[in-house]
């Protein structure tokens, strides 16, 4: 089944060029179907990648999805004209008064910040406690997911001696969890971080159980209230290139970073990667939206709570 999209949205004739079946929501009124409402919390710097990285994800189902974007008040995009922001995201106020079946969350580039320095920081405590009461299951993805940790179980993020990126080979620690079915024993994961998670912090808490982790990069999954809550360290989503097009940008800024680890043939930076990472990434959250979303969620919406 195809996604249901707002009219016009750049992602629609990107990932059509991909063969990836999109309708946009006009389309969509016409079928007597009750698709599963997904909203999506997008607070990655270039709005327009992310999108498509997500969308491209989510496409990957039988199930009809109705995807909405939401954005903070108290924040303004550098890097995405405001008339996108006006015609695609609606703020949170809006969003609060309706109900949905899935919400992620993305990452953002204010790691180093400690959370209540975080200028929005007031508005994301505001949508956790709302997600709560009005979402079936959440997805919280790298910044996102130590914010969501940090705010609903008091979990810590720790600085890193220097920036993690990579693709990175982790392992399945419960393989009877549904949002491994179909995985390998191991798999790879791309991660673009500064800071970390504990493993003995997420292991003395009974109400997290911790999922999947990696030598090199540590803690990955993490689950809460019976697969209501995800929490992933990595960026499973990213695109071939993205990590390629952030070493070259913090050259440019002179920071002289160090190579994405196991990512480019040879460490040579002049080669495109290999993607290693598509079929686990594409694993999950066709997973997460039939094991957790879709089989979880009530028919009436408006049923959905805590």
């Amino acid at each position: 089944m195809p996604l249901t999209l707002p009219s016009r949205l750049p992602a629609i004739e990107l990932l059509k060029k991909e063969n990836i079946f999109v309708m946009d929501d006009k389309r969509a009124r016409g079928q007597d179907i009750r698709p599963l409402r997904i909203v999506i919390l997008n607070l990655m710097p270039v709005k327009i990648t992310t999108e498509t990285d997500l969308i491209r994800l989510l496409s990957n189902s039988p199930l009809q999805l109705e995807v909405e974007f939401m954005k903070i008040k108290s924040h303004t995009p550098k890097n995405t004209p405001i008339e996108h922001m006006m015609a695609f995201y609606r703020d949170f106020e809006v969003i609060a008064r309706e109900k949905y079946d899935g919400m992620i969350i993305t990452g953002a580039p204010i790691e180093h910040l400690p959370f209540d320095e975080v200028k929005y920081w007031p508005e994301m405590e505001q949508i956790f406690a709302w997600a709560r009461e009005n979402v079936t299951s959440t997805l919280f993805i790298c910044w996102a997911a130590q914010a969501g940790l940090h705010y609903y179980y008091g979990i810590q993020k720790y600085p890193l001696e220097k920036k993690l990126s990579g693709v990175y080979k982790h392992r399945v620690l419960e393989p009877s969890c549904p949002i491994f079915r179909g995985f390998d024993d191991e798999f790879f994961v791309p991660h673009s971080r500064y800071t970390t998670l504990h493993k003995e912090d997420i292991l003395s808490d009974s109400r997290l159980t911790l999922l999947s982790e990696s030598d090199e990069a540590g803690v990955y999954m993490v689950m809460a209230r019976q697969g209501r809550e995800f929490f992933i360290t990595g960026h499973s989503e990213y695109a071939p290139n993205t990590l390629h097009n952030e070493y070259v940008r913090d050259v440019k800024k002179g920071i002289s970073p160090a190579l994405p680890c196991h990512y480019y043939p040879d460490n040579d930076p002049s080669r495109p990667p290999v993607v290693r990472w598509r079929s686990h990434a594409n694993l999950l959250f066709s997973n997460w939206l039939n094991y957790y979303v879709y089989q979880e969620t009530p028919y009436d919406i408006s049923q959905i709570h805590s």
